[in-house]
């Protein structure tokens, strides 16, 4: 293969696979943004799931039951952070960080005994069984989680737009006066919707900890669950461009592995660092207001 070819394959097989974690707390977010309220915690959700799934896997030789309970953990942490945000004057910003930091403390205090041990992991789906470079096969082999993550990004779009639940979300998210008018449960719907987003982010965890890299420390998240909610700015709160905005910073992420394929390895930490340039990126165009707000929902705390 041309280094380009190898470049762009490279690329491509570390989209698929770092943009995974993106999508799942991106389309969590989306869900909790869509009813008016902002979790900043998914990054300690994140992190509490990758360890909560690692030990799970560890303890019972499951990596799905690892799974099921990441998701519970996220789904327990974000319902915290939905019950205490109805209480009467408690900012969504300033207790998502509590939440970041409540998860990520949480994570590392039961999770030293499992730095070292090694875990199952989740099985990958060989989508490279064509080629004839092991190393491109290695390369296309595809966590099941990516096309779960799709579903689910799919199914959500769906149900916004054609459900009556979607429907009550996005009232409850954009009016808070309409949503009383027509007697909708405002806090229970915030809440629901923070939890199961929460949720999700705890799968997102679980593959980092389950199949990439596949293994439990305490610098495995390097901040991509605070990465997403520019991710959802950036997709205009909406969850079929959340699995457009995931493959970009997937493959920003990749830049720097695919280009040290080929022998380039000068600047090595500039290229890794092309994700939080993509977030700092998008914050900057979203603080300009006018078409880059477009369609976020007009209950949120950065909307007022």
């Amino acid at each position: 293969m041309t280094p380009a070819a190898t470049v762009a394959t490279a690329m491509l097989a570390g989209s698929l696979r770092v943009s995974t974690p993106f999508l799942f707390v991106s389309i969590g977010e989306c869900l909790t943004e869509k009813s008016g309220r902002i979790n900043l915690g998914n990054e300690g959700v994140l992190v509490l799931g990758a360890m909560v799934a690692y030990a799970t896997s560890y303890e019972t030789g499951s990596p799905w039951l690892g799974l099921v309970a990441a998701a519970i953990a996220g789904m327990l942490l974000g319902g915290l952070h939905g019950a205490v945000c109805s209480l009467a004057r408690v900012n969504d910003v300033a207790m998502g960080i509590a939440i970041m930091l409540a998860g990520t403390g949480i994570a590392f205090f039961f999770g030293k005994p499992y730095v070292q041990p090694s875990a199952p992991l989740l099985p990958g789906i060989h989508l490279g069984f064509w080629a004839q470079s092991k190393d491109v096969a290695y390369a296309l082999t595809v966590s099941p989680l990516f096309f779960l993550g799709i579903a689910a990004a799919l199914v959500m779009h769906w149900c916004f737009r054609a459900t009556r639940i979607g429907l009550r979300i996005r009232i409850v998210g954009d009016s808070q006066d309409a949503a009383l008018a027509l007697g909708l449960p405002i806090d229970r719907t915030r809440f629901l919707a923070t939890a199961v987003g929460s949720g999700l982010a705890g799968i997102g965890g679980a593959f980092l900890s389950l199949y990439y890299p596949g293994s439990w420390n305490e610098g495995l998240s390097s901040g991509q669950g605070l990465m997403a909610v520019a991710l959802v700015v950036f997709a205009r709160w909406n969850p079929i461009y959340c699995i457009y905005a995931s493959l970009l910073f997937g493959a920003a992420g990749a830049l720097g592995p695919s280009l040290q394929t080929i022998g380039i390895t000068w600047g090595y930490y500039l290229f890794y660092a092309a994700p939080y340039v993509i977030t700092l990126v998008v914050l900057v165009i979203a603080a300009r207001g006018g078409r880059s707000l477009a369609g976020m929902p007009g209950q949120l705390s950065i909307g007022r």
